[in-house]
């Protein structure tokens, strides 16, 4: 922005400037090629904080972190299901987003939600959905089915790439066999069990988080993906597309939230109600090239992307299901089935 200096704009200038003074460190632990530098610049040169940034590749690697204590983090950001463990364990700090400056831009869907029902502690960084991501010059049949993954085509087997995340594993296999999510059902766990070892073993190539590189390096036909790393993918090979599963399939948030020991409680609350700012949020969606639950930051976006079919469900698919964590002794059940998965 560029601001003319006058005489008589000087009071006001430097009254903004002394309300908007900070000072001092912000540290942020977020996932790997998530958060925008130009966001971190403007957010820097707004509030004359340093802000530091290490990154992560799952919530449980996060999780992990945070329970061990001392990380002299910040700010975390967790999906919706780890917002919800996290204040269940007393991990965060009560910042009452919901009575900052910035929550009115807060679209009205995403205020009542099971994680954090209100937003007492947390606000929206980006939403999305977790499907897969077929090459159509390499197949040409309909992609909007699991049976991509659990009953693939021949053009496309052993050329698929999974995420090595057993939750949208695991969700996967339940959509297609139509059973429901947290189930602890044996006779269920058992199909899940068959029909993940038998993809394993005839259809799927590797587990890697790696799918932009999967991709766009042409080591996979197939990924297992997030709507926004498949948009990112397709401008580098154009004949990729984005499933929308007729089975259906999960909808996630990933979200800013305070831990409960943060070092700069105060910088990090400024950084909670700077990313409420439509014109913030929509450099973070610019880069990270999901949506971001903040009503008008798409005014801030190029057309293309705000439009694109990886971004946009299209009318007939089902609505993505957004899935509350699992009980202790149905995630006990999934990590046996996932750990001897992965052997």
């Amino acid at each position: 922005m560029t601001r003319t200096w006058t005489a008589l704009a000087a009071a006001a200038v430097v009254l903004a400037a002394t309300t908007a003074r900070a000072d001092g460190e912000l540290h942020i632990y977020n996932w790997g090629d998530y958060t925008n530098p130009d966001l971190v610049k403007k957010f820097e040169d707004t509030y004359h904080v340093k802000v530091t940034l290490d990154d992560y590749d799952s919530n449980e690697t996060m999780l992990a972190k945070v329970r061990a204590g001392g990380t002299g983090f910040d700010i975390v950001v967790p999906s919706d299901y780890t917002v919800k463990i996290m204040i269940d364990e007393g991990m965060l700090a009560k910042t009452e987003p919901n009575k900052m400056e910035n929550f009115s831009h807060l679209d009205p869907r995403w205020v009542d939600v099971y994680w954090d029902a209100g937003r007492n502690y947390s606000v929206p960084w980006q939403t999305g959905t977790t499907t897969f991501t077929v090459d159509t010059a390499k197949y040409t049949g309909d992609i909007n089915t699991y049976a991509i993954l659990f009953n693939t085509p021949e053009e496309l087997r052993g050329r698929i790439n999974m995420l090595p995340d057993m939750n949208s594993t695991i969700r996967a296999a339940q959509f297609y066999l139509g059973l429901p999510r947290c189930d602890g059902d044996k006779a269920n766990l058992k199909k899940v069990n068959d029909l993940l070892q038998n993809a394993k073993q005839n259809f799927w190539r590797t587990f890697d988080y790696d799918t932009l590189g999967k991709l766009t390096s042409g080591d996979a036909d197939v990924s297992q993906n997030w709507n926004g790393y498949s948009w990112r993918a397709r401008q580098q090979r154009t004949t990729l597309a984005y499933a929308y599963p007729k089975e259906g399939f999960e909808g996630w948030m990933d979200n800013v939230v305070v831990l409960k020991d943060a070092p700069n409680l105060e910088n990090a609350k400024l950084w909670q109600n700077f990313i409420m700012a439509p014109e913030n949020a929509a450099l973070i969606s610019m880069f990270a090239r999901y949506s971001n639950g903040i009503a008008g930051s798409d005014k801030f976006m190029d057309a293309d992307f705000a439009n694109a079919p990886e971004i946009k469900i299209p009318a007939g698919a089902p609505a993505p299901e957004f899935v509350p964590p699992c009980p202790p002794e149905v995630n006990d059940l999934y990590n046996k089935i996932w750990t001897s998965l992965l052997k």
